[in-house]
């Protein structure tokens, strides 16, 4: 039972992570293209959800969002909160 919530939770946290950093590179060039864009509170939900990680990795990479502060400090502190909140979970 343990190693099929391992899988789970690993398959989980690899799509979110996934999602985070495509939604980043798919809102960078929606800004360029002053497209319709998608929203912040979206882009934070996916980082709420586990996929912070992707979410840093595609705000660096496709150089989106970091002039942002709520951005540049809300993401590494969401990454942080779940960082403990494993930590927490594993040392039970």
């Amino acid at each position: 039972m343990e190693q099929v919530l391992f899988l789970m939770a690993a398959i989980w946290l690899a799509a979110v992570n996934l999602a985070g950093f495509i939604l980043m590179g798919v809102d960078k060039s929606r800004a360029k293209r002053d497209a319709w864009r998608i929203p912040e509170k979206t882009l934070f939900l996916t980082a709420i959800l586990g996929g912070s990680v992707g979410a840093i990795a595609g705000m660096f990479f496709f150089h989106h969002k970091t002039r942002h502060w709520y951005f540049r400090f809300g993401l590494p502190a969401i990454l942080v909160v779940q960082l403990v909140a494993v930590g927490w979970l594993l040392s039970r």
